[in-house]
């Protein structure tokens, strides 16, 4: 039996989400219906529109209708070269229900490569605000544009970083590369300014089935920041660990534990929703925990995108599990041969071979890999890595102890200066301190490519077979990075751009790195770190890539604060990078 919602009801509808049960994507074409004419139904747009995975001839348009009563609804869509839609090109109607949580999805095809179009979604009387959708060229093209984001942590702060980038000029895709909404409880990961900001998330405790995830892709989705950009430029997605549970891999999450429930009712709800809220086709018709994809544009660009998370990913190492309990040494041999084992995965055996074919046998100018995590080699000194020092404090540790080793073996060049440091700071090399700086190199982040270093190698191997250009674009860290990528045998293979986050907090979160020290930090990990060219450890911002047939150049564009709605881009950190075609090496232009 039907019930009649009040206002109130349908609001609290539109920033929870409605429904469970079973995924049905309904995905439809083209058809030559008329706009629904079912006024007894009401309903609104309040999710804004989106569009997505788009190809030369295709685009998926997305939105999510909220009605006043449940049931089944008729829904209308209109595709047309205009904003007035005087010359459509194409529409037709789909249905949804509380089975897909009243999401709609259209595959709108036959349609002209490299066109802009315009949507809309039409319900009885209500009307959709318009979107603007681009197919992607064919032939021989001058420039690609992307805009790369990720880590959009709601209760840390406001969405301004995707304001920017929707401020942004003749951008051809977004490219999304994960942590699009997290699953954290309410007064968890950084929500210290949360309840100020009136940012704290829906539903209050953290995501754990389908109905959660689903409440919180509604409330993000009310965001008229995200709404804005979806609403302006097709999104090329992936999802990262936080679509499900931190440091997600295949049978488990390090946020995630047996009062949590069934890991796997966890993550196919948690993929559910993230199908049906997100502008993007199913690699396999009904088959959503498969996500890697490509897309060409033109002869310039071939995008690959990964999942290094969800579908294959082994458990990832502890640093904890090498170290012994009594002497607090750490067993290197060990360690670095379970980090380089054979065995160890993090696309799977498919995933990698569809990887390899595809970099084998595409035409673009230019490879791209679109993925989460650094493939850089990030070695650092394990007391920095596990957290024991400071940067600056194994600098001057450092520091110290080469001095007093020049001054042990009577160097004459020790200066007046270095000596009166000496006497004064040489208490500081206690055994414990110099423990620590002895303790070998190490990856800083387990949970990246680090951690998989033999897979890595098969991929630049590849690349370095076909002598492709490859660029390897990153999220997750939360910081922004530019590397070069060497093989096992020292040479450059590609390169690597990582994108800062849109507001989740980084390095400078988890270091404690003072604001005063950033620039002395940045400065110490470029030093320490081979093949790093570029990092920024404290500010949310975005990428800006821009591709031609001579280079391809990284902007990174950063706004003065996401605890205000109102800011500004901050031009004093807008750094620029950039590659040369068949140089694989990163030259600063800034």
């Amino acid at each position: 039996m039907k019930r009649r919602f009040t206002r109130r009801d349908f609001l609290e509808m539109s920033t929870k989400g409605v429904g469970a049960a079973v995924v049905s994507y309904g995905l439809m074409g083209c058809s030559d219906s008329n706009d629904s004419n079912d006024d007894a139904v009401k309903a609104e747009f309040l999710h804004g529109v989106a569009s997505g995975d788009p190809s030369h001839d295709a685009i998926i348009l997305w939105t999510r209708v909220t009605p006043e009563v449940e049931g089944e609804l008729m829904v209308a869509w209109e595709l047309a070269t205009d904003t007035e839609f005087t010359n459509l090109v194409t529409n037709g109607e789909t249905t949804t229900s509380a089975e897909r949580d009243y999401t709609i999805k259209v595959d709108a095809t036959g349609l002209d490569a490299g066109t802009q179009y315009f949507y809309r979604f039409k319900q009885g009387e209500a009307v959709s605000e318009v979107g603007r959708a681009l197919t992607l060229p064919q032939g021989a093209i001058d420039q690609v544009k992307l805009a790369v984001l990720s880590c959009a942590n709601f209760p840390a702060g406001h969405f301004n970083v995707y304001a920017l980038a929707a401020q942004q000029e003749g951008l051809d895709a977004v490219i999304h590369l994960g942590d699009y909404i997290y699953e954290y409880a309410r007064g968890e990961y950084a929500s210290e300014h949360a309840a100020e900001m009136d940012r704290e998330v829906l539903p209050a405790g953290e995501l754990l089935t389908l109905t959660d995830y689903r409440t919180r892709y509604a409330q993000y989705r009310t965001d008229s920041k995200l709404t804005e950009l979806h609403a302006k430029v097709p999104f090329i997605t992936v999802w990262d660990d936080h679509e499900v549970a931190n440091d997600t891999w295949q049978n488990g999450a390090e946020n995630h534990n047996e009062e949590d429930g069934d890991f796997d009712e966890r993550k196919q709800g948690a993929l559910q929703a993230y199908f049906e809220w997100l502008p993007i086709r199913p690699w396999r018709e009904g088959n959503h925990e498969e996500i890697y994809r490509s897309f060409s544009f033109g002869d310039l660009v071939d995008l690959h995108m990964l999942d290094t998370r969800v579908l294959a990913r082994d458990k990832p190492l502890n640093y904890v599990d090498f170290i012994d309990p009594v002497t607090k040494s750490m067993d290197s041999q060990n360690f670095m041969a379970a980090v380089t084992g054979t065995e160890r995965t993090l696309l799977g055996t498919e995933q990698l071979q569809w990887l390899q074919s595809s970099l084998l046998t595409a035409t673009g100018k230019w490879q791209v890999l679109g993925q989460q995590v650094l493939m850089g080699s990030m070695m650092l000194p394990a007391a920095i890595a596990m957290q024991k020092l400071s940067v600056s404090e194994f600098g001057e540790l450092a520091a110290l102890a080469k001095i007093a080793a020049r001054w042990e073996a009577k160097d004459p060049t020790v200066t007046a200066f270095e000596y009166t440091f000496l006497i004064e700071n040489q208490h500081r090399l206690t055994p414990e301190a110099i423990a620590l700086l002895q303790m070998p190199a190490v990856p800083y982040n387990l949970d990246a490519w680090d951690g998989y270093a033999y897979e890595r190698e098969v991929v630049l191997a590849t690349a370095k077979s076909i002598g492709c250009n490859l660029v390897v674009l990153a999220g997750d860290t939360h910081n922004a990075w530019a590397n070069e990528l060497m093989d096992s045998h020292g040479d450059c293979v590609g390169v690597e751009f990582a994108t800062s986050s849109v507001s989740s907090p980084g390095l400078e979160y988890y270091l404690g790195i003072p604001e005063d020290q950033q620039v002395q930090t940045e400065a110490g990990i470029l030093e320490m770190v081979e093949g790093l060219k570029y990092t920024n450890l404290r500010d949310r911002g975005f990428m800006l890539l821009t591709f031609t047939a001579d280079e391809v150049r990284s902007d990174w564009h950063y706004v003065d604060t996401i605890l205000s709605e109102d800011f500004s881009e901050d031009m004093s950190k807008q750094q620029t990078c950039v590659c040369e075609m068949g140089t694989a090496q990163v030259v600063s232009a800034s």
